[in-house]
């Protein structure tokens, strides 16, 4: 089996394939320090919690924007499962060319989620990840990464909209009945769910109209179910996009797991 993990500034997604299917997922919130013999308790706590035997990890992949846990997680895969794991960078050779200036600043989340987007759904793509920031990335005709935008995420903005408006109330974040809202909560609801769906079509439209072609608009994220279906530009969700690429990324890279 291959466990693989996406380490996010908001969410740890973990996920565990045998073979090409994905049998068992997580999805927890990030913890700011984490050591390495925590790392390993978490994780063969959570295999067991599914009846899952540690000694069926035969590989690892790992994803990271949060270089505090990068090491915490890497180590972990060495002394719980005795491998190598496979930690994705701009450096690793995912098939896929990165045209960005500098490659090492793209998120390794970001490169996962284009290899899964053009494996799965074909060239050209644009994949919207709704996490801590709203991320954009495109793929073009040619299966390389040629860049994207960043805008900031649903979270972090009611969170910034609530510590300087201290009398606003803070509120669950659902659709509301119309965008024209009669009370403080609703119009709270109608302008950061509608308003990101709304940022996400036109930013989804300018970059079609940059790339000149029609693409498929594949969206992934902790928020995806909530917003998706107020905009009329994303074709899709897939919730396990990242580790779909972690998973697709290994095998180029290391083979497919084999028992020992």
């Amino acid at each position: 089996m291959l466990l693989v993990a996406d380490v996010g500034n908001t969410n740890v997604v973990i996920g565990v394939y045998d073979g090409a299917k994905l049998i068992v997922d997580w999805r927890l919130s990030t913890r700011g320090a984490l050591t390495a013999d925590e790392c390993a308790l978490m994780l063969g706590h959570l295999l067991r919690s599914r009846e899952l035997d540690v000694a069926g990890i035969r590989g690892v992949a790992i994803s990271s924007v949060v270089p505090a846990l990068t090491g915490a997680f890497e180590a972990a895969g060495r002394s719980l499962f005795d491998v190598e794991p496979l930690v994705v960078t701009a450096r690793t050779p995912t098939g896929m060319k990165i045209r960005y200036q500098d490659p090492d600043q793209v998120g390794a989340d970001r490169i996962v989620n284009a290899v899964a987007a053009k494996e799965l759904y074909g060239v050209p793509a644009i994949v919207v990840d709704l996490g801590t920031a709203i991320t954009f990335d495109v793929i073009s005709q040619e299966g390389e990464y040629i860049g994207g935008a960043i805008a900031p995420g649903i979270e972090a903005s009611v969170d910034a909209l609530f510590r300087r408006a201290a009398r606003l109330p803070r509120v669950d974040l659902r659709v509301p009945q119309s965008a024209i809202a009669t009370t403080t909560e609703d119009s709270i609801r109608s302008g950061v769910v509608l308003g990101i769906a709304s940022l996400i079509d036109g930013m989804v439209e300018r970059l079609l109209s940059e790339l000149g072609e029609r693409a498929e608009v594949v969206a992934t994220g902790g928020l995806a179910d909530l917003i998706v279906p107020q905009t009329r530009t994303i074709a899709r969700v897939d919730r396990h996009l990242v580790l779909s690429g972690l998973r697709l990324i290994h095998e180029r890279v290391c083979g497919m797991p084999s028992d020992r």
